[in-house]
């Protein structure tokens, strides 16, 4: 089973950044992407700062791809995923109109924000140069079974989200502008003071989502934890692991030590219910009624 590092969600100060991928160098990670996934806007503070950490994670034995953009809209944008796909490393397509700017036959992969919920669509993909599918992370674990069993026949690597907050949408507008009162073009980048996202209330005070620009996140974080054995099972050979602040060196050690053998389900939950900072476990879309159920394990403890 590998690990991959999927592309950081948030904006956080280009200083920070560097000091980020310089450290999952050293991560018990198998493959590493890098890029700008969800506004723009973000791009020119770290941009400049890409080359070196390809460098960097590559001198370390990582595979690196470069994310396209969930929603390309703009000239400028066009224009940005055009130089992506001349830049000499794998793209990762995460909207199906970045293919436009791939060469015809050109080896690319593929995120979890692209709607694969078919073997025909895993199959039209895998035709056009697609060797990697990170599926959608809304799937029930029968549809994930299929199609794993898709990809081993044509030869792609299906990729299951296991760790982080879920990219449930991306809109037009932005929501932290328009939370501070300021239109899109004028956000003055208040996402940058939320670096894991801004949860979300209902008017009950319960929980209910996390906002992260132009993005609409789950509030829980999503975790494979109990379900390694599984996805395992099912066909899935690789997880992704979504960055967050704090120990997330802690985070990617910790399953490293599942797919060893060196841990458990419940003991790799309980090392991760202390690594989140306080957001609740969920793995619903996978095993049960809601996204944000968490399988039993307190009951499984007690019965």
């Amino acid at each position: 089973m590998e690990l991959t590092l999927g592309a950081n969600q948030f904006f956080w100060k280009a200083d920070d950044w560097t000091a980020f991928y310089d450290q999952m160098a050293d991560a018990p990670v198998d493959r590493v992407v890098l890029g700008e996934l969800v506004c723009s806007k973000r791009m020119p503070f770290y941009q400049d700062r890409i080359p070196a950490a390809v460098e960097t994670l590559m001198a370390a034995g990582k595979q690196v791809c470069l994310t396209s953009l969930a929603l390309i809209t703009l000239k400028r944008e066009r224009k940005a995923m055009a130089e992506l796909a001349e830049a000499g490393v794998e793209v990762e397509v995460n909207d199906l109109t970045a293919l436009a700017y791939l060469p015809e036959g050109a080896a690319f992969s593929v995120g979890p924000l692209v709607n694969v919920y078919n073997e025909g669509t895993l199959a039209w993909l895998a035709d056009r140069g697609a060797t990697r599918i990170c599926i959608p992370p809304e799937l029930p674990l029968s549809s994930v079974a299929t199609l794993a069993a898709e990809g081993t026949a044509r030869g792609v690597t299906i990729e299951v989200w296991a760790h982080g907050r879920l990219p449930l949408a991306i809109s037009g507008r932005c929501y932290h502008a328009r939370l501070h009162k300021r239109t899109k073009d004028n956000c003055q980048f208040a996402c940058e003071d939320d670096p894991d996202g801004l949860s979300v209330k209902t008017m009950e005070d319960q929980p209910f989502l996390a906002m992260n620009g132009v993005q609409t996140l789950s509030d829980s974080c999503a975790s494979m934890a109990l379900q390694y054995e599984a996805l395992k099972d099912a066909g899935v050979t690789a997880l992704r692991l979504s960055p967050q602040t704090g120990d997330f060196m802690g985070v990617c050690t910790a399953w490293a030590d599942r797919v060893a053998g060196r841990l458990d389900g419940d003991a790799l939950a309980d090392r991760l219910e202390g690594l989140v900072e306080g957001m609740r476990l969920s793995d619903g879309f996978l095993t049960g009624a809601r996204g944000a159920d968490w399988s039993a394990r307190d009951e499984r403890k007690t019965a």
